[in-house]
C-alpha cells in the first residue's frame, strides 16, 4: 500500500493548519495536508525548513529535526541520524539550506524517513525548491 505522505502528495507530512499554495481543493485526510501534485508537497516542506533557519535560528541536523520530528511523536534520534548519514554531517554541524546540494539532500533523507520511500527524481525536488523561492 502506498504510504499516506505519498498518497497526500505530502512527502513531508504536513499537518493541517496554515493555507498553504498548491493544496488540492478537496482535502481527504482530516489529519495532513493533501496537495494537488507532489511539487507542491516538497514546496511545503522546503518552506518550513528554511523557516526554521530563518525564523527560529535552527542551524543543525539536530535542532531542526527535533522541531520537525519531536520526541512526543517520532523516534527522533533515529531521524537524526538518518539524515545526518544523507547529509555526511554530525547531528550539531552547522548546516546552510539556502545551498541547494544540502536542501536537496536535506529533503531526500526527511522524504525518505517520513514514507520508508524518496520516490521523486531531482527534477520534481528542484522545481519544488523553486516553487518555495517563487
Amino acid at each position: 500500500m502506498t504510504r499516506r505522505g505519498i498518497r497526500n502528495n505530502n512527502p513531508g507530512n504536513i499537518r493541517h493548519g496554515q493555507k498553504w499554495q498548491g493544496l488540492a481543493q478537496v482535502q481527504t485526510d482530516n489529519e495532513f495536508c493533501v496537495f494537488s501534485r507532489p511539487e507542491y508537497g516538497i514546496r511545503a516542506l522546503c518552506r518550513t525548513l528554511r523557516t526554521y533557519q530563518r525564523k527560529y535560528g535552527l542551524r543543525d541536523v539536530r535542532s531542526i529535526i527535533n522541531r520537525f520530528a519531536p520526541p512526543v511523536e517520532n523516534d527522533t534520534e533515529s531521524y537524526i541520524k538518518d539524515v545526518c548519514m544523507k547529509l555526511d554531517v554530525k547531528p550539531d554541524t552547522p548546516i546552510d539550506l539556502d545551498e541547494k546540494g544540502i536542501m536537496v539532500n536535506m529533503l531526500k533523507a526527511i522524504i525518505r524517513h517520513e514514507n520508508r520511500e524518496q520516490p521523486y527524481t531531482d527534477k520534481q525536488i528542484l522545481y519544488g525548491i523553486e516553487l518555495e523561492r517563487a
